[in-house]
This record gives C-alpha cells, sequence and structure tokens, in this order.
C-alpha cells in the first residue's frame, strides 16, 4: 500500500500558495517600476512582505509532505532531483548569455569604446583584492557545504551542523563583500557596455549567491530540527547541487570578467 494507495507516485493537493506566489511576483514588478518612476517603495515592501509569507507557508506545506506524510517516495524523489538538474540546466544557459555579451564586446571592441579594452575611462577592479578574496571564500563554503553532505550521509549529526553553518556564513560574508565593492566602485552600470555587462553578469550571480544562502538558510533550521536523515535529505542536496553551480559560475566570473577583461 503506497501513499494514496494505487501507485508511488505523489498528487499534490489543492494549494493558494501558486495563485499567492504569482500575485506576489507580479505585485514586485509594479513595485518596482513604481519606485524607479514616482520613487515610492510602499507596493514594493508589501511585495516583499507578501513573497515571504508565500515562501514560508509554501516551504512549511512541502516539508511536511517530505518528512511527516511519506509522499516523497523514491519514484518521487527521482523526479524532484531531475527537476532541479534540468532548473540548474536552465540558469547555466541564462548566464551563458551575459558571458556571450561579454565577450562579443570585449573580443571585438568598437570605436566608440576607443577600439580597446576595457573601454577608455574605465578603470577596472584589481583582480587581485577583493574579488580575490571573494573567490577564496566561495571556494571555502563549497568545501565546507561538501563537508555537511558527507556528515550527513555518515550521520553525524553535529558536524553536519556546523559545517552548514559555516557554509551560510561564508554565503553572507561574500555577499557582504560584494556590497562593498559595489558602494566603491569607481564606474556604474551606466558607464558603457562594461558597465552593463560587469553589473548585470556579477549582479545577477550576487542574486543566485542570497537566493542560495536563502536556501542553506532554511536546510540549517530543518537539520536542527532533524528533518534530514542519511537516506532521505533531497532538500539539502538540492541546496548543494545550487550552491556548487553558484561556485563554478563565480568562477567563470573572476577568470573571464576581473581577471582577463580587466
Amino acid at each position: 500500500m503506497t501513499s494514496h494507495g494505487h501507485h508511488t507516485y505523489h498528487l499534490v493537493d489543492m494549494s493558494p500558495w501558486p495563485l499567492t506566489a504569482s500575485v506576489s511576483a507580479m505585485m514586485l514588478t509594479t513595485g518596482l517600476v513604481k519606485w524607479f518612476h514616482q520613487f515610492n517603495m510602499d507596493l514594493l515592501l508589501l511585495s516583499f512582505v507578501a513573497m515571504i509569507l508565500t515562501m514560508i507557508q509554501w516551504w512549511r506545506d512541502v516539508t511536511r509532505e517530505g518528512t511527516y506524510q511519506g509522499l516523497h517516495t523514491s519514484r518521487v524523489m527521482v523526479g524532484l532531483q531531475w527537476g532541479m538538474i534540468l532548473f540548474i540546466t536552465s540558469e547555466v544557459l541564462f548566464f551563458f548569455s551575459f558571458f556571450w555579451a561579454f565577450f562579443h564586446s570585449s573580443l571585438s571592441p568598437t570605436v566608440e569604446l576607443g577600439s580597446c579594452w576595457p573601454p577608455i575611462g574605465i578603470q577596472a577592479f584589481n583582480p587581485f583584492q577583493i574579488p580575490l578574496l571573494n573567490t577564496a571564500v566561495l571556494l571555502a563554503s563549497g568545501a565546507t557545504v561538501t563537508w555537511a553532505h558527507h556528515a550527513l550521509m555518515e550521520s553525524n549529526h553535529s558536524q553536519a551542523l556546523q559545517s552548514l553553518a559555516l557554509t551560510v556564513t561564508l554565503g553572507v560574508y561574500f555577499t557582504a563583500l560584494q556590497a562593498f565593492e559595489y558602494i566603491e566602485a569607481p564606474f556604474t552600470i551606466a558607464d558603457s557596455v562594461y558597465g552593463a555587462t560587469f553589473y548585470v553578469a556579477t549582479g545577477f550571480h550576487g542574486l543566485h549567491v542570497i537566493i542560495g544562502s536563502t536556501f542553506l538558510m532554511i536546510c540549517l533550521y530543518r537539520m536542527y530540527m532533524c528533518h534530514f536523515s542519511a537516506k532521505h535529505h533531497l532538500g539539502f542536496e538540492a541546496a548543494a547541487w545550487y550552491w556548487h553551480f553558484v561556485d563554478v559560475v563565480w568562477l567563470f566570473l573572476y577568470i573571464s570578467i576581473y581577471w582577463w577583461g580587466g
């Protein structure tokens, strides 16, 4: 007998959260436009509140389904794993477009850019200062999240908690360093195609670091609540895959945009 009596698949119950998430996303987009044009953040802040409440309750329901109700069978977990793999693949293609734009402009700079790269008037970052520190921080976080995964598979709860907490700390530290770098930057997103490609590529990566850190924070809480076992920890595994993807993208960003492109 399976969870539904006839098969091992999970038929999701009716839920309001996809609808509230869609409305929150629409409010977020509209709120950003209102902020940009009317300098009013009311709708934007309301959308953040709605989205955070939706995430908390949707994640709560998924946690209940997978941890307490036994709906995430082995066959369901395979489907979820493939879903995460395809999602990360789409993210790879997303960043590929930014690298394409960067190399299109940098390998053959036009006359308007001074026929050189970086363009005339742009003072690029020193790749051996904050960017190199950020690289070390992310590589270290990749090692600690792998440590957490192996500790979890060996049922070493204390080590898994410590290493995952260290990973989250490194992720937050990376975000703080990038924010400091942006504040001290000698150019803006409006400074030629260099500024546009730099801020769009590194900015979206920074957004992914924030999302990944949030993902890992939820996993840290769930690990503290003993939701994961050595055999059943797909939520953490998906977060670890996502974090490794963020690591690899940063390596390409550092080598191409900071080191070679600067």
